[in-house]
């Protein structure tokens, strides 16, 4: 292993020889226990004649660079500084250390495959980069709960992130959005109290919208199916139906009704029709498929 000197690290990230440096037993308290209670350190123990060593090294380099600062790499040759080696009670080599907030929290010994190594760094920048790295991981997996219809583990997500964050908006977005689908909107629209002043946030949109169509209500449809049975063109009695199928979370089939009053009077009642659409669209969100083919049918007709 050879010591990296001041040259540019990544891109964005500060120089490589102010994340990666060789250390002695003289410099450890300084290289390692306080820095580590600025930024994450990781150890790394190895020798000259450890073959394993010369593989790992390289690894972690590369991805401690690939951290952008995120994380330090200090690197002993225990041959020469046997003393924190012991202390640590390092009986094989290589073995890694990481340090944070001056004790050891994480480690492994021999050396890993690079996506393992790669893994390794990223989890200790994640957890110690700082509150919102955090906040965003916790964000990411509420999101994926929630896409898969796992309620409980999305609000409980999301209720992590606001005892951090208070004023988070994506977490009381999302979490609104979990009593919306669990048929509570009216603790969803108390929660949407919560947002600061002036916060904005496609999904704050998003939320509201399906807010205005949950009050719109669910009602019963077989009224005005009946009417337009009688009269396909009773286009108060198709928005209608629109609106009750909306409520109850049925976006597609809202979207092929409006589109019906569209294809036969765009106009209608000051185009109630297009407006309604694009309150569904926006329920829906603006990447979904309900909007996305929407779109393209409502484009379809419009331009026919």
């Amino acid at each position: 292993m050879t010591l990296i000197g001041q040259t540019s690290g990544a891109a964005g990230g500060p120089p490589v020889g102010d994340i990666i440096k060789d250390a002695t037993d003289a410099s450890f308290m300084a290289d390692v226990i306080e820095a580590s209670r600025e930024t994450p350190v990781i150890v790394d123990f190895w020798a000259t004649w450890c073959g394993p060593c010369r593989t790992l090294g390289p690894a972690l380099e590369k991805a401690v660079t690939a951290a952008k600062g995120a994380v330090k790499l200090v690197k002993i040759d225990v041959d020469k500084n046997p003393a924190y080696a012991g202390q640590l009670r390092v009986q094989s080599i290589p073995a890694v250390f990481a340090f944070v907030d001056g004790r050891p929290v994480d480690g492994f010994m021999g050396a890993l495959p690079e996506s393992q190594v790669k893994a390794f760094v990223d989890r200790l920048a994640s957890a110690a980069g700082g509150e919102d790295a955090g906040l965003d991981e916790v964000l990411a997996m509420a999101k994926e709960s929630l896409d898969v219809g796992d309620l409980g583990g999305a609000a409980q997500a999301y209720a992590q992130v606001l005892q951090h964050d208070p004023e988070n908006v994506k977490a009381i977005a999302g979490l609104a959005r979990v009593y919306l689908a669990g048929g509570e909107p009216e603790r969803a629209e108390e929660l949407l109290g919560m947002l600061p002043e002036g916060a904005k946030d496609p999904e704050i949109d998003s939320v509201r919208a399906t807010l205005a169509l949950a009050g719109e209500g669910a009602s019963e449809t077989a009224e005005f199916e009946q009417r337009l049975a009688a009269d396909p063109d009773d286009h108060e009695a198709r928005l209608e139906l629109a609106k009750a199928l909306a409520g109850r979370g049925q976006m597609m089939e809202a979207v092929d009704e409006l589109l019906k009053i569209i294809e036969r009077d765009r106009a209608w009642n000051d185009e109630a029709a297009r407006k309604q659409l694009l309150t569904i669209f926006e329920a829906a969100g603006p990447m979904s498929d309900v909007a996305k083919t929407g779109r393209r049918k409502l484009s379809a007709i419009l331009f026919s």
